[in-house]
């Protein structure tokens, strides 16, 4: 089942648009409702500014009407078992279960699978935001 997330981060990949960094990546996320959102990263002048590949992932699920993640797939093509950066730990955690599998991957398929809590071992959300 989580082939089809590698294959589907790994195409996202071949879209990128980053002429500043030269670091292609792609995401996959299975929602809540059985699709596959993927998502590279798109780089702008103002760099560091633009979208990491599992920021435009979530747009899209977001878009496509899904609320939850069920499963994420991660790719960079000049690095093996590639981890989100910390700000899409944050955007991931804020869709995902503590529990949610995250499958780093490399050319050629996943090499590892990690829980949110693995990458994100303190993370908060909403709820540390409500007026009490």
């Amino acid at each position: 089942m989580s082939q089809d997330l590698f294959e589907a981060a790994r195409n996202a990949m071949k879209n990128h648009y980053s002429p500043y960094s030269d670091f292609p990546s792609g995401a996959a996320i299975r929602g809540e409702d059985g699709k596959i959102y993927a998502g590279c990263n798109i780089e702008v002048a103002s760099y560091p500014e633009g979208w990491c590949a599992e920021t435009t992932a979530i747009g899209c699920m977001i878009v496509g009407g899904a609320r939850k993640i069920l499963e994420v797939a991660v790719i960079a093509e000049r690095t093996d078992d590639f981890t989100p950066c910390g700000g899409c730990r944050q955007r991931l955690a804020e869709f995902a279960d503590h529990d949610t599998p995250v499958h780093l991957c490399d050319r050629n398929g996943i090499v590892k699978t990690v829980t949110m809590t693995d990458l994100m071992p303190f993370a908060f959300g909403g709820e540390a935001l409500a007026d009490r």
